[in-house]
Protein backbone atom coordinates (compact mmCIF):
# COMPACT_ATOMS: atom_id res chain seq x y z
CA UNK A 1 0.00 0.00 0.00
CA UNK A 2 2.77 2.10 1.21
CA UNK A 3 4.13 2.00 -2.71
CA UNK A 4 0.95 2.17 -4.43
CA UNK A 5 0.60 5.62 -2.70
CA UNK A 6 3.96 6.84 -3.53
CA UNK A 7 4.49 5.39 -6.87
CA UNK A 8 1.01 5.73 -8.49
CA UNK A 9 0.32 3.33 -11.42
CA UNK A 10 3.03 1.26 -13.14
CA UNK A 11 6.20 0.58 -11.17
CA UNK A 12 9.46 2.58 -11.37
CA UNK A 13 10.78 -0.38 -13.34
CA UNK A 14 8.43 0.01 -16.34
CA UNK A 15 9.49 4.00 -15.96
CA UNK A 16 13.15 3.25 -16.34
CA UNK A 17 12.51 0.64 -19.26
CA UNK A 18 10.97 3.54 -21.19
CA UNK A 19 13.94 5.71 -20.66
CA UNK A 20 16.39 2.88 -21.50
CA UNK A 21 16.37 3.46 -25.54
CA UNK A 22 17.16 6.74 -25.12
CA UNK A 23 19.11 6.76 -22.24
CA UNK A 24 21.54 4.24 -23.96
CA UNK A 25 21.69 6.81 -26.92
CA UNK A 26 22.80 9.82 -24.83
CA UNK A 27 25.07 7.40 -23.03
CA UNK A 28 26.89 6.02 -26.44
CA UNK A 29 26.84 9.05 -28.96
CA UNK A 30 27.23 11.82 -26.01
CA UNK A 31 28.08 11.14 -22.21
CA UNK A 32 30.95 8.77 -23.86
CA UNK A 33 32.45 11.29 -25.58
CA UNK A 34 32.53 13.80 -23.79
CA UNK A 35 34.47 11.55 -20.76
CA UNK A 36 36.97 10.34 -23.79
CA UNK A 37 37.94 13.76 -24.95
CA UNK A 38 38.60 15.23 -21.51
CA UNK A 39 40.58 11.92 -21.05
CA UNK A 40 42.40 12.44 -24.40
CA UNK A 41 43.23 15.84 -23.55
CA UNK A 42 45.80 14.95 -20.50
CA UNK A 43 47.82 12.59 -23.38
CA UNK A 44 50.17 13.59 -26.31
CA UNK A 45 48.63 11.87 -29.39
CA UNK A 46 48.51 12.20 -33.25
CA UNK A 47 45.47 10.48 -33.54
CA UNK A 48 46.99 7.57 -35.81
CA UNK A 49 49.25 5.61 -34.08
CA UNK A 50 48.21 3.62 -30.49
CA UNK A 51 51.18 5.06 -28.45
CA UNK A 52 49.61 7.80 -26.07
CA UNK A 53 51.89 9.80 -24.21
CA UNK A 54 50.34 10.81 -20.80
CA UNK A 55 51.60 14.62 -19.78
CA UNK A 56 49.12 15.32 -17.17
CA UNK A 57 47.92 18.99 -17.80
CA UNK A 58 50.54 19.89 -19.50
CA UNK A 59 47.92 20.34 -22.74
CA UNK A 60 46.01 23.01 -20.42
CA UNK A 61 49.50 24.76 -20.10
CA UNK A 62 50.13 25.47 -23.54
CA UNK A 63 46.65 26.49 -23.63
CA UNK A 64 47.38 29.10 -21.12
CA UNK A 65 50.47 30.38 -22.77
CA UNK A 66 49.03 30.40 -26.49
CA UNK A 67 48.13 33.90 -28.10
CA UNK A 68 45.97 32.25 -30.83
CA UNK A 69 43.92 30.59 -28.16
CA UNK A 70 43.64 33.93 -26.03
CA UNK A 71 42.76 35.55 -29.75
CA UNK A 72 40.47 32.59 -30.63
CA UNK A 73 38.91 33.32 -27.31
CA UNK A 74 38.14 36.83 -27.61
CA UNK A 75 36.79 36.45 -30.65
CA UNK A 76 34.39 34.35 -29.66
CA UNK A 77 33.45 36.59 -26.81
CA UNK A 78 33.08 39.60 -29.49
CA UNK A 79 30.78 37.30 -31.41
CA UNK A 80 28.49 37.01 -28.54
CA UNK A 81 27.76 40.37 -28.92
CA UNK A 82 26.67 39.64 -33.01
CA UNK A 83 24.87 36.34 -32.10
CA UNK A 84 23.50 37.03 -28.54
CA UNK A 85 23.12 40.60 -27.92
CA UNK A 86 21.89 42.56 -31.21
CA UNK A 87 19.60 39.41 -32.41
CA UNK A 88 17.70 39.42 -28.53
CA UNK A 89 17.19 43.21 -29.29
CA UNK A 90 15.91 43.14 -33.19
CA UNK A 91 14.03 39.84 -32.10
CA UNK A 92 12.55 41.82 -29.39
CA UNK A 93 11.60 45.33 -31.49
CA UNK A 94 10.57 42.39 -34.42
CA UNK A 95 8.16 40.87 -32.27
CA UNK A 96 6.68 44.41 -30.64
CA UNK A 97 5.30 45.35 -34.01
CA UNK A 98 4.25 42.30 -35.26
CA UNK A 99 2.56 40.63 -31.71
CA UNK A 100 0.48 43.78 -31.08
CA UNK A 101 -1.61 44.33 -33.74
CA UNK A 102 -2.92 41.83 -36.57
CA UNK A 103 -1.19 42.81 -39.96
CA UNK A 104 -1.99 42.23 -43.70
CA UNK A 105 0.67 39.05 -44.30
CA UNK A 106 1.69 38.68 -41.10
CA UNK A 107 2.13 34.62 -41.08
CA UNK A 108 4.38 35.73 -44.86
CA UNK A 109 6.54 38.25 -43.01
CA UNK A 110 7.17 35.78 -39.73
CA UNK A 111 8.05 32.64 -41.98
CA UNK A 112 10.67 35.10 -43.93
CA UNK A 113 12.38 37.05 -40.80
CA UNK A 114 12.80 33.24 -39.75
CA UNK A 115 14.40 32.09 -43.14
CA UNK A 116 17.63 32.52 -42.15
CA UNK A 117 17.41 30.15 -39.02
CA UNK A 118 16.23 27.41 -40.82
CA UNK A 119 18.99 27.47 -43.62
CA UNK A 120 22.34 25.43 -43.76
CA UNK A 121 24.67 27.60 -42.35
CA UNK A 122 27.21 26.26 -45.14
CA UNK A 123 24.83 27.86 -47.80
CA UNK A 124 24.35 31.03 -46.08
CA UNK A 125 28.56 31.09 -45.75
CA UNK A 126 28.64 30.74 -49.29
CA UNK A 127 25.89 33.38 -49.78
CA UNK A 128 27.43 35.97 -47.65
CA UNK A 129 30.88 35.22 -49.26
CA UNK A 130 29.51 36.47 -52.71
CA UNK A 131 27.71 39.42 -51.48
CA UNK A 132 30.88 40.45 -49.80
CA UNK A 133 32.79 40.12 -52.63
CA UNK A 134 35.10 43.14 -53.21
CA UNK A 135 34.87 43.08 -57.13
CA UNK A 136 31.41 41.58 -57.91
CA UNK A 137 29.48 41.74 -54.89
CA UNK A 138 26.12 42.92 -54.35
CA UNK A 139 27.17 45.18 -50.90
CA UNK A 140 29.92 47.34 -52.97
CA UNK A 141 28.16 47.11 -56.16
CA UNK A 142 25.27 48.53 -54.30
CA UNK A 143 27.76 51.25 -52.01
CA UNK A 144 29.30 52.94 -56.12
CA UNK A 145 25.89 52.53 -57.18
CA UNK A 146 24.85 55.10 -54.48
CA UNK A 147 27.64 57.02 -54.69
CA UNK A 148 29.50 55.79 -51.05
CA UNK A 149 32.10 54.07 -53.28
CA UNK A 150 34.49 55.28 -50.76
CA UNK A 151 33.26 52.89 -48.19
CA UNK A 152 33.50 50.15 -50.81
CA UNK A 153 36.37 47.44 -48.98
CA UNK A 154 37.13 43.93 -49.31
CA UNK A 155 35.25 42.76 -46.25
CA UNK A 156 36.36 39.87 -45.29
CA UNK A 157 39.97 40.39 -46.35
CA UNK A 158 39.99 43.53 -44.13
CA UNK A 159 41.64 43.03 -40.93
CA UNK A 160 39.08 45.71 -39.47
CA UNK A 161 36.03 44.58 -40.73
CA UNK A 162 36.47 40.51 -41.22
CA UNK A 163 35.12 40.48 -37.84
CA UNK A 164 32.33 42.65 -37.98
CA UNK A 165 31.08 41.32 -41.41
CA UNK A 166 31.05 37.78 -40.31
CA UNK A 167 29.45 38.35 -36.76
CA UNK A 168 26.52 40.58 -39.26
CA UNK A 169 26.02 37.50 -40.63
CA UNK A 170 25.73 35.61 -37.53
CA UNK A 171 22.91 38.29 -36.67
CA UNK A 172 20.78 37.84 -39.75
CA UNK A 173 20.96 34.32 -38.79
CA UNK A 174 19.67 34.34 -35.24
CA UNK A 175 17.60 37.44 -35.16
CA UNK A 176 14.48 35.30 -36.27
CA UNK A 177 14.61 32.58 -33.78
CA UNK A 178 14.61 35.31 -31.15
CA UNK A 179 12.02 37.12 -32.85
CA UNK A 180 9.66 33.85 -33.03
CA UNK A 181 10.59 32.97 -29.19
CA UNK A 182 9.38 36.04 -28.08
CA UNK A 183 6.62 36.26 -30.14
CA UNK A 184 5.24 32.65 -28.65
CA UNK A 185 5.26 34.24 -25.39
CA UNK A 186 3.36 37.11 -26.21
CA UNK A 187 0.83 34.67 -26.69
CA UNK A 188 0.63 34.37 -22.57
CA UNK A 189 0.61 37.89 -21.76
CA UNK A 190 -3.25 39.48 -20.86
CA UNK A 191 -4.14 41.60 -23.25
CA UNK A 192 -5.50 43.37 -20.45
CA UNK A 193 -2.12 44.77 -18.98
CA UNK A 194 -1.39 46.76 -22.00
CA UNK A 195 -5.27 48.12 -21.93
CA UNK A 196 -5.13 49.48 -18.69
CA UNK A 197 -1.36 50.77 -18.99
CA UNK A 198 -2.78 52.71 -22.47
CA UNK A 199 -5.64 54.00 -19.82
CA UNK A 200 -2.92 55.41 -17.77
CA UNK A 201 -0.96 56.89 -20.44
CA UNK A 202 1.97 54.87 -20.37
CA UNK A 203 4.35 55.01 -23.94
CA UNK A 204 4.84 51.98 -26.33
CA UNK A 205 8.10 51.53 -24.88
CA UNK A 206 6.95 51.86 -21.47
CA UNK A 207 4.67 49.17 -22.21
CA UNK A 208 7.62 47.22 -23.30
CA UNK A 209 9.91 47.77 -20.71
CA UNK A 210 7.38 47.82 -17.96
CA UNK A 211 5.06 44.77 -19.70
CA UNK A 212 6.95 42.91 -22.26
CA UNK A 213 10.21 42.39 -20.61
CA UNK A 214 9.61 41.28 -17.16
CA UNK A 215 6.78 38.83 -18.65
CA UNK A 216 9.49 37.64 -21.37
CA UNK A 217 11.87 36.87 -19.33
CA UNK A 218 11.89 32.61 -19.50
CA UNK A 219 12.04 33.32 -22.79
CA UNK A 220 14.87 35.40 -22.83
CA UNK A 221 17.08 33.17 -20.92
CA UNK A 222 16.44 30.68 -23.67
CA UNK A 223 16.82 32.90 -25.97
CA UNK A 224 20.12 34.17 -24.37
CA UNK A 225 21.64 30.85 -23.55
CA UNK A 226 20.92 29.32 -27.18
CA UNK A 227 22.34 32.40 -28.58
CA UNK A 228 25.49 32.42 -26.52
CA UNK A 229 26.24 28.44 -27.01
CA UNK A 230 25.96 29.50 -30.90
CA UNK A 231 28.64 32.14 -30.72
CA UNK A 232 30.92 30.18 -28.44
CA UNK A 233 30.90 27.12 -30.75
CA UNK A 234 30.58 28.96 -33.71
CA UNK A 235 33.06 27.08 -36.78
CA UNK A 236 31.40 26.21 -40.09
CA UNK A 237 30.35 30.17 -40.66
CA UNK A 238 34.21 31.00 -40.24
CA UNK A 239 35.11 27.67 -41.95
CA UNK A 240 33.05 28.52 -45.52
CA UNK A 241 33.77 32.78 -45.53
CA UNK A 242 37.24 33.21 -43.65
CA UNK A 243 39.02 30.28 -42.36
CA UNK A 244 40.25 32.44 -39.23
CA UNK A 245 42.01 35.21 -41.75
CA UNK A 246 42.97 37.10 -42.54
CA UNK A 247 45.95 36.80 -40.42
CA UNK A 248 44.03 35.87 -37.06
CA UNK A 249 41.17 38.23 -37.36
CA UNK A 250 38.54 35.86 -37.40
CA UNK A 251 39.94 32.77 -35.79
CA UNK A 252 37.22 30.84 -33.47
CA UNK A 253 38.46 28.25 -30.73
CA UNK A 254 35.99 25.86 -32.98
CA UNK A 255 38.52 26.50 -35.93
CA UNK A 256 41.63 26.32 -33.87
CA UNK A 257 40.29 22.97 -32.64
CA UNK A 258 39.82 22.02 -36.40
CA UNK A 259 43.44 23.33 -37.70
CA UNK A 260 45.23 21.37 -34.30
CA UNK A 261 43.40 18.03 -34.91
CA UNK A 262 42.87 17.43 -38.52
CA UNK A 263 45.87 19.56 -39.93
CA UNK A 264 48.81 19.32 -37.16
CA UNK A 265 47.45 16.02 -36.06
CA UNK A 266 47.73 17.27 -32.56
CA UNK A 267 44.24 16.08 -30.98
CA UNK A 268 45.41 16.44 -26.95
CA UNK A 269 46.05 19.92 -27.75
CA UNK A 270 42.62 20.28 -29.79
CA UNK A 271 40.73 18.07 -27.10
CA UNK A 272 42.31 20.29 -24.18
CA UNK A 273 40.45 23.19 -26.11
CA UNK A 274 37.03 21.28 -26.70
CA UNK A 275 37.15 20.79 -22.85
CA UNK A 276 37.83 24.00 -21.55
CA UNK A 277 35.41 25.78 -24.09
CA UNK A 278 32.67 22.93 -22.85
CA UNK A 279 33.51 24.23 -19.33
CA UNK A 280 33.01 27.93 -20.52
CA UNK A 281 29.58 27.51 -22.10
CA UNK A 282 28.25 25.30 -18.62
CA UNK A 283 29.21 28.12 -16.24
CA UNK A 284 27.86 31.12 -18.51
CA UNK A 285 24.50 28.48 -19.13
CA UNK A 286 24.24 28.13 -15.00
CA UNK A 287 25.06 31.48 -14.70
CA UNK A 288 21.85 32.61 -16.92
CA UNK A 289 19.65 30.24 -15.44
CA UNK A 290 20.52 30.77 -11.90
CA UNK A 291 19.54 34.51 -12.50
CA UNK A 292 16.35 33.80 -14.30
CA UNK A 293 15.54 31.65 -11.54
CA UNK A 294 16.29 34.47 -8.92
CA UNK A 295 14.37 36.98 -11.10
CA UNK A 296 11.33 34.36 -11.26
CA UNK A 297 11.55 33.98 -7.19
CA UNK A 298 11.14 37.77 -7.20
Amino acid sequence: MNDQRRWPGESRFHGWLYLLPGLLIYLVFIFYPIIETIRTSFYRWDGFSSNRVFIGLQNYASLLGDGQFLKALLNNITFIIFYSIIPIIIGLILASLLGRRSLPGLTFFRAGLFLPQILSMVVVGVTWRWIFNPAFGPLNLGLRALGLGALAKSWLGDFTWALPAVGSVGTWVQYGFCMVLFLAGMQRIPNDYYEAAELDGASGFRQLLHITLPSLRPEMGVALITTIIAALRVFDLVYVTTRGGPGDSTLVTGFLVYRAAFQQNRIGYATAVATVMTIVIFVISLIVLRYQSKGEET
